[in-house]
């Protein structure tokens, strides 16, 4: 199991910390955050995109993945006027095609929340006209969506396997795949193991992190109160060979860099 720093703990530093604990710390690969100041699409389009290669040559550290911030202020293809919707994917199409220029695999994708007004089928139609337009652009370019499912407090739209199941079925391509973040499953009264079985061979990467078992917030690994040992001995068990970023975010973003070690260590310690 190849692992991953996520940079979105880093926002208050200097990009560079982020690819030069990486690299002294032992990560596999970067998960690159797509908001300012550190990587914001836009930005790079203007230049900025040099400044990541350069990283990334130097530290000899590959962007798997990319994740703009698109689900809240002010991108979110779930709710507002169809000119909002169209600002917002007009934006993950340029977000797609910096991550291809980088070398990452493929983009972040999940769901913002789509307001409480509105109906099952209203919400499932804006999402499939929406992730299938996504998807073709990923097919032009050769790029992979990557669709994340996240928790109640965060929306109301992908929150489960099922749910993923159910668009990969309106959507049948290989440039759409799904993901897992150990914590929506565990605080809903999911199976974290379920995805695997349901999504098959769609299910192509992991954010891993602890719980407090209450809300969304994500917990230093081992440190929460999901048997995360276990887990991530049962993924061994299984034979994943695939990515795992911990996704440390604005929890522990005054010092990352401490933050980034403890967890790295913690896991490598958990996988023996």
């Amino acid at each position: 199991m190849l692992i991953g720093l996520f940079t979105s703990g880093y926002q208050r530093n200097p990009l560079e910390h982020a690819f030069e604990d990486a690299k002294r710390f032992g990560y596999d690969y970067v998960e690159l955050w797509g908001g300012r100041p550190s990587a914001f699409a836009p930005d790079l389009k203007d230049g900025g995109i040099d400044d990541i290669r350069r990283l990334i040559d130097h530290y000899e550290m590959p962007v798997i993945g990319y994740s703009p911030e698109a689900n809240n202020y002010p991108y979110n293809y779930m709710i507002g006027s169809e000119s909002q919707r169209r600002d917002a994917v007009d934006y993950l199409k340029l977000c797609f095609d910096m991550a291809k220029a980088m070398g990452a695999e493929w983009t972040l994708v999940s769901t913002g929340h789509a307001g409480y007004y509105v109906t099952y089928e209203e919400i499932w139609d804006r999402l499939v006209r929406t992730i299938r337009e996504l998807t073709e652009h990923a097919e032009r370019i050769g790029h992979k969506v990557l669709m994340e499912t996240t928790t109640p407090w965060e929306t109301n739209v992908l929150k489960s396997a099922n749910d993923l199941v159910q668009l990969f079925e309106r959507i049948p391509s290989d440039h759409l795949v799904g993901m897992l973040d150990i914590v929506a499953p565990f605080v809903q009264d999911e199976s974290i193991f379920a995805y695997f079985d349901k999504l098959g061979p769609k299910m192509q990467h992991l954010h891993i992190v602890d719980s407090n078992g209450a809300d969304e917030t994500h917990v230093m690994p081992g440190e929460g109160i999901m048997p995360f040992k276990q887990a991530m001995e049962e993924l061994e068990y299984m034979g994943y060979d695939g990515t795992a970023t911990i996704e440390l975010v604005t929890a522990y973003i005054r010092e990352p860099r401490l933050y980034a070690k403890r967890a790295i260590d913690n896991v490598r310690a958990m996988l023996g």
